[in-house]
């Protein structure tokens, strides 16, 4: 069998992921989350995907998206490798902040800035 291999979009790993999330875990509080075994791994490899695809853009598209909080994805990056209390208040507030102020932003600037979002960047 033969596969094709194809180059997927950073951002586009990023508004997927980054759509699983708030998908996972809208109408749930901290508690209940916290709580679900099954959520909160699946919303842990979500937002692992999308913070690896956050930390392949470059500097220069890091530099001109500077609403976006490219140190926090660094730092959930490095948290989600272990499993802690602290590593899950990180994974909250990545649930609440973090992932839906991304999406938010990577769709204005989609908008308002199309050249940044083509494929050799």
């Amino acid at each position: 069998m033969m596969y094709h291999t194809t180059s997927i979009s950073p951002y586009n790993v990023i508004e997927a992921a980054g759509t699983a999330v708030l998908t996972l875990t809208e109408g749930l509080e901290k508690e209940e989350f916290l709580a679900s075994r099954l959520t909160r791994a699946e919303t842990r490899r979500q937002l692992r995907l999308m913070s690896a695809a956050a930390l392949l853009l470059s500097a220069e598209i890091h530099a001109l998206m500077v609403e976006i909080d490219w140190d926090g994805w660094r730092t959930l990056d490095q948290r989600l490798a272990t499993s802690d209390q602290a590593a899950d208040i990180l994974l909250w507030l990545a649930v609440r902040a973090l992932a839906p102020d991304t999406l938010m932003w990577l769709r204005v600037y989609r908008k308002n800035q199309p050249e940044w979002f083509k494929e050799d960047n």
